[in-house]
């Protein structure tokens, strides 16, 4: 009798699951555009991350490739540039963590405690236009701001000074990336904390208030605490990019001089494939290798969270 009712509950369950589609079928239409795109562009490219374990040739196509298993590999751990482009984009990402992760949040905070709506509205245009701007542009007002003829050094060449090669300079080029960055994108993540603090009750503040506590101390102890759990996962999410962010601004900002600290693992991707005879299986396999250690970040960075207390992207 009870295998019975077993296998009428396990008959059941599809039309049930079938029944609650149809009767929240409006919801299901309005996910089924984000769906599709999901599955044409994020999982349906995923075939083609067997190239890394395969000899690609052009002729034969992906699938008809031989397979090599891990000879790809092999090329890729003895080749010194690959793990000179590891650690300079650990480097180079860690130093985003430190030096523009908080600048956001800062500038939230400086933004609610402004008093003259208007004046709060015109700032968080400025600060949010840049976000619009792409790279190609941002690069091309540095060059001409900060080239060896470009307007500072005009400046300072008419102040009886000598010419900086800005640009060119192995030292300047790192906080070079970390000041634009955070010019271009600050205002823009700002939006995210903003609204973030405004869901927190104001009774908290007026309590506050009446109990005689300054305005730093609203911060400290309201709006920060408030704000904490959409700083951790933003914090999260960034960590788990720390290998694949920044190709954009670096492809544009970088040159010949300062090849030396500018090749992170995109643009030495980006190198072996379109600057060297083409080798998809090897390009692959450092694009797989890449997308693994973004994965692990992500999870220890979720697990870091939970054992600080907070609540992390996973349940």
């Amino acid at each position: 009798m009870s295998q019975v009712l077993q296998t009428s509950k396990h008959f059941q369950r599809p039309r049930g699951l079938a029944a609650a589609i149809y009767k929240n079928r409006a919801v299901y239409t309005l996910l089924l555009p984000g769906l599709i795109w999901y599955l044409v562009f994020a999982y349906g490219p995923m075939g083609g991350l067997s190239l890394a374990f395969k000899d690609y040739r052009a002729n034969l196509g992906i699938w008809g490739s031989p397979w090599v298993g891990m000879q790809n590999y092999h090329y890729v751990f003895r080749d010194a540039a690959f793990w000179r482009s590891v650690w300079r984009t650990l480097f180079i990402n860690l130093g985003r963590l430190i030096f523009e992760f908080p600048m956001p949040v800062i500038l939230s905070l400086i933004l609610n405690e402004l008093r003259m709506p208007r004046y709060k509205k015109v700032l968080q245009t400025i600060f949010t236009f840049p976000h619009f701007l792409s790279w190609v542009i941002v690069s091309s007002v540095m060059i001409n701001f900060l080239s060896v003829e470009g307007l500072v050094n005009s400046i300072v060449k008419s102040l009886g000074g000598s010419a900086f090669n800005f640009l060119g300079n192995t030292t300047a080029f790192q906080p070079m990336l970390y000041i634009t960055s955070i010019w271009k994108s600050a205002g823009w993540s700002a939006i995210i904390y903003l609204a973030a603090i405004s869901g927190i009750d104001m009774d908290q503040y007026e309590a506050a208030q009446i109990d005689g506590a300054s305005r730093l101390q609203r911060i400290a102890h309201i709006t920060l605490p408030n704000i904490m759990p959409t700083v951790t996962v933003m914090f999260i999410l960034q960590t788990g990019s720390i290998m694949s962010a920044g190709f954009d601004q670096i492809f544009n900002l970088s040159n010949v001089a300062v090849r030396d600290v500018s090749e992170t693992l995109d643009m030495y991707i980006y190198r072996i494939t379109f600057q060297a005879p083409p080798d998809f299986g090897f390009s692959m396999a450092v694009s797989l290798f890449r997308s693994v250690i973004n994965m692990v970040l992500l999870v220890l960075a979720d697990r870091g969270a939970k054992l600080m207390g907070g609540s992390g992207l996973f349940a």
